[in-house]
């Protein structure tokens, strides 16, 4: 799995908002208040879940965006869901160990 930076993840979700509720580009900032700044009604934020499972091929847990409002809050959430998901996937791997024996 491929790590994204805030910042990366910050330039799709901007590029998704911009093509798929074709709001300005400007208008995009961090601490742009998702329903009121940007007029993202319900419908939308499904739309916008569906893209963001497809940007981070994760299922998206309604807990982990109960209390996202911001831009910056989708943001930090889906940072968290990368990390959290490749810390847990690590984590679950068994370490690979060496064994030798003594044939001798």
């Amino acid at each position: 799995m491929q790590n994204y930076s805030k910042e990366a993840i910050y330039d799709y979700l901007k590029g998704v908002m911009v093509d798929l509720f074709e709001i300005d580009e400007n208008a995009i900032t961090a601490d742009a208040n998702l329903y009121e700044d940007l007029d993202i009604d319900s419908i939308d934020a499904v739309d916008l879940v569906v893209k963001l499972k497809e940007f981070t091929g994760k299922k998206i847990q309604p807990d982990d965006f109960k209390h996202v409002r911001t831009v910056n809050d989708v943001v930090e959430a889906v940072y968290k869901m990368l990390n959290d998901a490749s810390n847990s996937e690590t984590a679950a791997e068994p370490e690979a160990v060496e064994t030798t024996t003594n044939a001798g």
